[in-house]
């Protein structure tokens, strides 16, 4: 075989292959097409064809004149049926219907027709026709009344055919599928998409990078599927599930994908919406339908994405008394997985970004034994995510794979694929033949910031206070010890409402410091410092800067304990129920909270101001050379102002608290000028 064969050979190997349908194979609307061929057929084919219309004045002479007449058949009082006699139908004249139309026999009749109109009418002008005739000539009349039975049959068996073709259509339709058994009692089968081995998906481990820890844990369940007598021998037991939390786009479906494409035993995939149904009982049976399709070809692995649609806590957004379908097919999955019937072999994979909405009987040992956390990635998760999505793409050899890792901070697997998409396709723009490192910058910009606006008009006076208030949040963190360190800062509008923002570089950390969130605070008032300052009035401007403080202020009082005057409590409940009517502290406390959030606030703000105040030199040349390039980075401010008083140095974290913490800053990527 030559290289070229070879090479069309595996390039027909990597096509998708047609699905066949089975050697006996039968489509069942082949039947209703027959139905219908042969009913316009019974319409249109006109099996009197040879049997001629004529008028009474024509009959009388041509026919009955000359003595063809042999009888007349008068038939339900309308039509009068007229027979030739044998030797007239040798005359030329009658040659066009003295044949029958299929075949060469003789045509016995009838062989002309006409409507009578009324009895009398009819004997009176017969009777006058045959006036002059003999007695012995004159033609016998016979009088009929015959019955339609195939017509009548037709008329009303067809109405009925055609309602329950109808019915039958659309109750197969309403049961998820035309195939042989879709019928209206399927209602309750499961819709989970099964992969075989030989539907083999391509994705592998390989493909999910960044999430190390997390791989480990489901590679030891593919494992086990494979050489299960490597931990039965040690008396070792399958776990019968593990459940993937983490927030969106962490990769949760990814590793998911890569369990199915490892695992070579069947996979069935569904989400949890496709357990919620309009109708009773529905949920339930498609439970307990998934989990008997999974025993029959056990081992296999069940993935429900988004668990959380159907496993949420009982009682809570009820009414008491009510049928909850969503509760009773919660129910059913609880039992299925550790009832008292045996899942030998079958083991469920369940993702969700919510857990705390989850069930507990959800959540114990025996039904999810494993709950694996998926975070968003590290910088060293980031540079293997970046590897993973550049390999399609074709790179300058100035992209510094590390570099984008780190100024890509917080960023989930999903962002950094959306990232390495925009800069293929802003290159592809600008007609470049490769990607550069500018491309992946524009895209970071794009991916935080949102769109660039160029044609949106803003008026010089609009300009202006955005300039002062981005040089306002730069000038607070450029000298304020514990903010993260800034990299650009730009006027450029973007998005559906940003005007402006300033790009920060957060460290990797888990634990914050009083003083840090005082810094955070006070650079995220800056920019509404700077209006102050400089224009005497403010603006809208500070919206999301506001909403920011805010959050954070009230989370050191009520959530961590930073206020001297509420103390070391905390208010925060994770169980709480989803509509929370009622506080946890009286309305004292809460006055007291209130006081205390406006003096944390208060003083960052006259903190920002002093500090702006002193450095109003500074202020202007940040916000003059912003009108003049729009966009200016780090050295830019290092060569106006000089270096950064203030040396960054990391926090060491020697252990990470077991306890789910929220994140103070709730860190942004960017701070907003929103109007």
């Amino acid at each position: 075989m030559s290289d070229q064969e070879k090479d069309k050979k595996s390039i027909k190997d990597k096509l998708p292959k047609k699905p066949q349908l089975p050697k006996n194979s039968f489509n069942f609307y082949w039947i209703y097409v027959v139905i219908v061929v042969i009913v316009l057929g019974l319409n249109f084919i006109d099996f009197n064809v040879v049997s001629r219309e004529i008028d009474f004045r024509k009959f009388e002479t041509t026919i009955l004149k000359n003595g063809d007449v042999d009888k007349l058949v008068v038939v339900n009082k309308e039509i009068c049926e007229i027979y030739l006699k044998e030797e007239s139908l040798k005359k030329t004249e009658f040659k066009e219907v003295a044949k029958k139309p299929f075949g060469n026999g003789e045509n016995l009749g009838p062989h002309y027709y006409f409507n009578i109109g009324s009895i009398d009418s009819f004997e009176k002008k017969l009777n006058e026709a045959q006036t002059n005739m003999e007695a012995t000539d004159k033609v016998n009349v016979i009088y009929e009344t015959r019955k339609n039975w195939g017509g009548d049959i037709i008329g009303w068996l067809l109405p009925i055919i055609i309602m329950i073709g109808i019915w039958v259509f659309i109750m197969r339709k309403m049961s998820g599928g035309g195939g042989p058994g879709g019928q209206i009692f399927n209602i309750g089968k499961s819709k989970a998409a099964l992969f075989d081995p030989e539907d083999k998906i391509k994705i592998t481990f390989k493909d999910v990078a960044g999430l190390e820890e997390a791989k480990e844990e489901v590679m030891e369940i593919v494992e086990f599927l494979k050489n299960p007598g490597k931990f039965t021998k040690l008396g070792g037991k399958i776990p019968k599930g593990a459940l993937l939390v983490g927030p969106p786009g962490t990769g949760k479906t990814l590793l998911a994908k890569a369990v199915a494409g490892e695992a070579g035993v069947p996979f069935f995939s569904l989400s949890g919406s496709d357990f919620v149904e309009m109708f009773v009982g529905v949920g339930a049976a498609r439970v307990r339908d998934l989990f008997n399709q999974a025993k029959a070809k056990a081992p296999a692995i069940i993935f429900i994405d988004e668990i959380d649609a159907v496993g949420r806590s009982r009682g809570k957004g009820s009414f008491t008394g009510g049928n909850d379908e969503r509760e009773n097919t919660l129910n059913s999955l609880l039992v299925e997985m550790d009832g008292f019937g045996t899942n030998s072999g079958v083991i469920i994979l369940a993702a969700t970004n919510r857990p705390d909405v989850l069930d507990s009987a959800l959540l114990r040992p025996g039904r999810f034994d494993r709950q694996i956390s998926i975070d968003k990635p590290d910088i060293i998760g980031r540079e293997a995510i970046f590897k993973v999505h550049m390999k399609p793409l074709t790179l300058s050899p100035d992209v510094d794979v590390k570099k984008l890792s780190e100024q890509t901070p917080g960023f989930a697997g999903a962002e950094i694929a959306n990232v390495c998409n925009e800069a293929a396709l802003i290159a592809a723009r600008k007609n470049k033949t490769q990607i550069d490192i500018q491309d992946f910058h524009d895209a970071i910009d794009r991916v935080i910031g949102g769109l660039e606006k160029k044609n949106k008009l803003i008026s010089p006076e609009e300009k202006n206070i955005v300039a002062y208030h981005e040089a306002g949040h730069a000038i607070a963190g450029w000298f304020m010890e514990h903010t993260d360190p800034l990299v650009k800062v730009s006027i450029v509008p973007r998005g559906i409402a940003a005007l402006g923002y300033a790009q920060y570089l957060p460290k990797e950390q888990f634990l914050y410091t009083t003083e840090q969130l005082s810094d955070s605070m006070c650079m995220a008032l800056g920019g509404r410092v700077a209006e102050e300052i400089i224009f005497g009035r403010i603006s809208t401007g500070a919206l999301s800067d506001l909403e920011r403080i805010t959050k954070m202020a009230y989370s050191m009082v009520t959530i961590y304990g930073m206020n001297k005057r509420i103390g070391n409590i905390s208010f925060y409940d994770p169980q709480q129920s989803e509509y929370g009517f009622t506080k946890p502290y009286s309305e004292s406390t809460a006055q007291a909270i209130d006081e205390e959030v406006k003096k944390i606030v208060d003083i960052a703000y006259e903190r920002t101001k002093k500090l702006l105040n002193e450095k109003r030199e500074q202020l202007e040349l940040v916000a003059q050379e912003l009108l003049k390039k729009e966009v200016i980075f780090q050295q830019d401010i290092e060569r106006m102002i000089g270096k950064r008083p203030y040396e960054k140095q990391p926090v060491a974290v020697e252990e990470v608290p077991p306890t789910p913490m929220l994140d103070p800053l709730n860190e942004p990527k960017v701070i907003d000028s929103s109007l």
